[in-house]
């Protein structure tokens, strides 16, 4: 079937075909009172980008590390001490951590688990031709819930598939869906999204692909992990956030500089510092103030290895939450 043709089928039937959101699709969480702020300055209104000046989130929305971009040495506990130190509320674990020395760390702290991270997706993707590696990325999704569950966090980020040359596009599309159909009723009873991110996997391609392919599980509890940074090769993150609205149940911040890409490697475009690429934050915090009832940003950007970058990693953070 061709690509187009498939697409055009799907539509019908999941009933999905307008891209506009309507209603609540995941309730608010973990969101606090409080007034919003703008920054002292920003640079060209085409780039979007902030300039110094503010350092304190007085927004409703709480600010996570992803713990995979952690690059600071020490104990989970050390570490969630620095991430607290440097004014993060909260931290995105991996999945298949030590339960308990992550509890521990937390309730040391006072930080709380945003979300979790599906460290296992990879190794054992959803969209494998074999069963028995799709059947693994099943247990390990289990896992990540169950994590999640213990952590009192009630969003898990998952990669559901890759198309390659050993997996066509319709492949990928049938196998991850068939597997997260079976996991979803345990995401109902257990109250944890399974969130969707757009990664550079070849698969999912533009908003309405994802609005789409989320739509057909009609339920609340699969959704969107949108990642700002990772749209910015084929696309815009403020129009994915419109387009996807209210399935969006988590956001991670990141940023990319298409120059240093077309100069350096596609890679290399992420190694530029939060609010120095390409990412237009004034325009993506307005559509998320319009659209995002996740309660959470959560930081995936660079290696932070000092007290002092987790620091400026922050600081960064809140201005562009001084947007919202």
């Amino acid at each position: 079937m061709k690509r187009r043709n498939f697409i055009k089928q799907t539509l019908f039937t999941a009933g999905t075909l307008s891209v506009a959101s309507t209603g609540n699709f995941f309730p608010a969480a973990g969101q606090i009172a409080g007034k919003t702020a703008l920054p002292s300055k920003t640079s060209s209104p085409e780039s979007g980008n902030l300039a110094a000046g503010v350092s304190e989130n007085k927004s409703p929305l709480l600010k996570s590390i992803m713990w995979g971009t952690v690059g600071l040495k020490g104990s989970v506990l050390e570490k969630c001490k620095a991430i607290k130190a440097a004014g993060f509320d909260g931290i995105e674990p991996n999945s298949h951590m030590d339960r308990n020395e992550v509890i521990d760390a937390m309730k040391a702290t006072g930080l709380k688990a945003s979300s979790v991270c599906n460290s296992k997706h990879w190794e054992s993707l959803m969209s494998h031709p074999e069963a028995s590696v799709r059947r693994k990325g099943i247990e390990n999704m289990t896992i990540a819930m169950e994590d999640a569950q213990a952590y009192g966090a009630d969003a898990v980020l998952l990669v559901p598939g890759r198309v390659d040359e050993n997996t066509a596009y319709e492949d990928c599309w049938k196998y991850s869906t068939e597997c997260i159909k079976e996991l979803t009723p345990l995401a109902e009873k257990m109250q944890v999204k399974i969130c969707i991110e757009n990664v550079w996997n070849n698969f999912l391609l533009s908003p309405v692909e994802m609005r789409m392919y989320i739509s057909q599980f009609n339920s609340r509890y699969v959704g969107s992990y949108f990642d700002c940074g990772n749209i910015l090769v084929y696309g815009w993150p403020e129009h994915w956030i419109a387009t996807l609205g209210n399935q969006i149940g988590r956001i991670h911040v990141k940023e990319f500089s298409r120059q240093i890409a077309d100069k350096q490697g596609r890679w290399a475009g992420f190694n530029v510092k939060l609010t120095e690429g390409d990412v237009r934050w004034k325009e993506v915090m307005s559509e998320i103030k319009r659209h995002y009832s996740g309660g959470w940003l959560t930081t995936e950007q660079g290696n932070s290895s000092t007290p002092e970058e987790l620091k400026d990693l922050s600081d960064r953070l809140d201005r562009i939450l001084a947007l919202y």
